[in-house]
């Protein structure tokens, strides 16, 4: 009897700490550097640029400065909307994007499997997991994550909705066909200001998405 009692104390004991050491993530702002493989000279105007994920509840937000051009996505997941925001010299575009163009996008990631490799490393102070993504167009994509860390907010980055913890390295595929590293440098988990997700209200022109495309983004 006091066998079976010893080993339930030491099952709850585990089941407790691996509960423990998982932290379900309301707030968060992950920063991250960009990195390009040796070889790929087609995209070195990448090398050196950066990537911030900034996270609020429902409402969330990614930059990405890439030198020549710079892109922002404000999200929000309970209405069902972002605005994206581009600033190319001296340019600067807002394009709203509503509810059946969200859901589009959310179609496009949600099919996406992450298996599990064997690989493990650290990355800004976190153990990561090694994990392939598997697209519907044929197309794989790497990524490092840290189990320690599950953002509430699900839909956060609709590009990584089906894994399991936050992708501190990840590989991003280009228009051309290439790969470029995002590589976290700093985890910020203390409340993030609501006013990091407010939208400008000057400074932008308007447009559509159609537009944008005319352009040639």
């Amino acid at each position: 009897m006091m066998r079976k009692y010893f080993f339930l104390i030491l099952v709850s004991y585990f089941i407790c700490d691996a509960t423990q050491a998982q932290r379900l993530v309301s707030d968060a702002i992950i920063t991250y550097h960009v990195q390009v493989p040796e070889g790929q000279a087609s995209s070195a105007m990448f090398n050196g640029s950066s990537f911030v994920q900034s996270i609020r509840g429902n409402m969330s937000r990614i930059d990405m400065n890439f030198n020549i051009v710079n892109y922002s996505y404000i999200i929000n997941t309970k209405d069902e909307s972002y605005i994206t925001l581009i600033t190319r010299n001296t340019e600067k575009f807002l394009i709203h994007v509503g509810k059946q163009q969200y859901e589009k996008d959310i179609q496009q990631y949600e099919a996406v499997k992450f298996v599990d490799k064997p690989e493990t490393k650290r990355i800004a102070g976190y153990n990561c997991h090694r994990a392939t993504a598997s697209m519907l167009d044929g197309q794989t994509f790497d990524v490092y994550y840290t189990p320690d860390l599950v953002v509430e907010n699900k839909l956060y980055n609709r590009r990584f909705m089906n894994l399991k913890g936050i992708p501190l390295e990840f590989e991003m595929i280009l228009k051309g066909g290439g790969k470029i590293r995002v590589v976290a440098t700093s985890i910020n988990l203390d409340p993030v200001p609501a006013s990091v997700f407010d939208v400008p209200k000057g400074g932008y022109k308007e447009i559509t998405e159609a537009e944008m495309k005319q352009l040639g983004n």
